[in-house]
């Protein structure tokens, strides 16, 4: 999970994108939340700051189908390494209810880990 301000909680996340419309190649998710997503391409991409796209995310760690999700770009940066990194909201989509599962399971996810961090690591018991 970032550090930054916003409105919805975004997760640090994985994933290949693809969107015809805006690459022949592959993208890569860098994060996700309700509302939003970044990614990233290594390739020249074909934006238009004015058009909704539809992105087909294949997640790393689920082994559900790809969500389909109508998208709107915010940003765009250009990277030192020439790749560029987009910023999308996320409008209402086919795929819109799984994706509020999979966001409250990242959820779920990150509060375990919190109280497993929290907890004492146990000692292994030995019996005489």
């Amino acid at each position: 999970m970032k550090g930054e301000l916003r409105k919805d909680v975004r997760f640090e996340d994985f994933g290949r994108i693809e969107c015809n419309e805006l690459c022949p190649f592959s993208g890569v998710l860098d994060d996700i939340s309700i509302s939003g997503c970044k990614i990233h391409y290594d390739t020249p991409v074909n934006l238009d700051m004015d058009k909704d796209y539809e992105l087909r995310i294949r997640l790393s760690r689920a082994t559900l189908e790809p969500l389909d999700l109508v998208c709107h770009p915010q940003w765009q940066k250009q990277m030192e390494d020439s790749s560029i990194q987009i910023g999308f909201s996320i409008l209402t989509s086919p795929d819109t209810v799984r994706l509020n599962e999979y966001i409250n399971h990242l959820h779920e996810e990150e509060k375990s880990a919190e109280i497993d961090s929290v907890l004492p690591e146990e000692e292994p018991c030995q019996f005489v």
